[in-house]
């Protein structure tokens, strides 16, 4: 089969890649970066290099593929997060269709049909195609993004520890926390982007007559499981997942300089996930998990802290 990949070379796309070209299929990657032209030729695959914003470019890069798969990276830059998902999905539908594409996997959220802003899948309704919607649960790849909090260095880290911690945990450095507005006791569902391109991987060969969801995920567990986990791989078995209220959360990133739109956009996807109902959204879909635990992940990401 020749199937595209859009994606780049990221967390997703990567392992993606080569499970496809291992497989034996003709692989086109697409990427708006030409430096990773040579790491995508590296992989057996061939470069696309163009920006999902160009229609013309997306439909010619998809004529004559057997499948695509569809994703939009996220742009933290975007004030309006909705808006750009929004507009990024029309890209891709309109190429779809001008293109002729038979088979399409769309990567969205399990939050995604509980989130105004963030759900755009219905913008793929209209496509007279076989179309697969993945639903990945929390990536264990967005610890990286808290590495700063955990490490609870300066002053900020010590007010922080100071204030969910205590005075103890400050006098003897147990310093550094999770945070948002779902942790605690919550009961989430955790994936490996590695279990995520496996399944991608498995729907971009099938054919079913109608469009179809499949949720993603490795292991669940609870916010502060994951986060002794995460802890006793980097020295800090005492680590604790804080669980903050909606109006905390915006304030803390209204303070981070977050524009307001996507700090609400992100309060809303974790509010989602603290009310349960990504979680029965996920169990009634009775998905089979993933190899890759948490623990394993764990490995490679204490590998990456202590390089920080």
């Amino acid at each position: 089969m020749k199937i595209i990949v859009t994606g780049s070379l990221g967390n997703i796309s990567k392992p993606l890649t080569e499970r496809l070209v291992s497989r034996g299929h003709t692989v086109c990657v697409v990427s708006s970066n030409a430096k990773k032209r040579d790491a995508i030729e590296n992989l057996g695959a061939m470069p696309a290099i163009g920006s999902i914003a160009d229609v013309a470019f997306l439909t010619d890069t998809f004529k004559g593929a057997d499948a695509v798969y569809a994703m939009i990276p996220l742009n933290f830059t975007e004030p309006d997060l909705g808006e750009y998902l929004r507009r990024m999905a029309k890209n891709y539908a309109q190429a779809l269709k001008q293109a002729g594409t038979k088979r399409v996997v769309v990567m969205s959220g399990w939050a995604a049909d509980l989130t105004r802003s963030e759900n755009v899948e219905d913008v793929f309704d209209g496509l007279t195609t076989s179309l697969t919607i993945m639903r990945p649960a929390s990536f264990y790849t967005n610890f990286y993004q808290s590495i700063d909090l955990i490490k609870g260095k300066g002053v900020i880290g010590k007010f922080l520890t100071l204030r969910y911690s205590g005075l103890w945990a400050l006098l003897t450095g147990k310093t550094g926390l999770l945070m948002g507005n779902y942790g605690g006791d919550d009961r989430i569902v955790f994936v490996s982007p590695k279990d995520i391109a496996d399944a991608v991987a498995e729907e971009l060969t099938l054919n079913p007559q109608k469009t179809t969801i499949r949720y993603v995920g490795s292991e669940e567990m609870t916010c502060n499981e994951a986060a002794k986990i995460i802890g006793t791989a980097v020295g800090k078995p005492w680590l604790k997942w804080v669980l903050l209220s909606d109006k905390e959360m915006l304030q803390g990133l209204k303070m981070a300089k977050v524009p307001e739109k996507l700090a609400e956009t992100l309060v809303e996807m974790q509010a989602a996930m603290h009310s349960g109902k990504t979680l029965e959204n996920f169990h009634r879909s009775q998905p089979k998990m993933g190899k890759v635990k948490l623990a394993d992940f764990a490995e490679e990401f204490a590998g990456v802290y202590y390089k920080k």
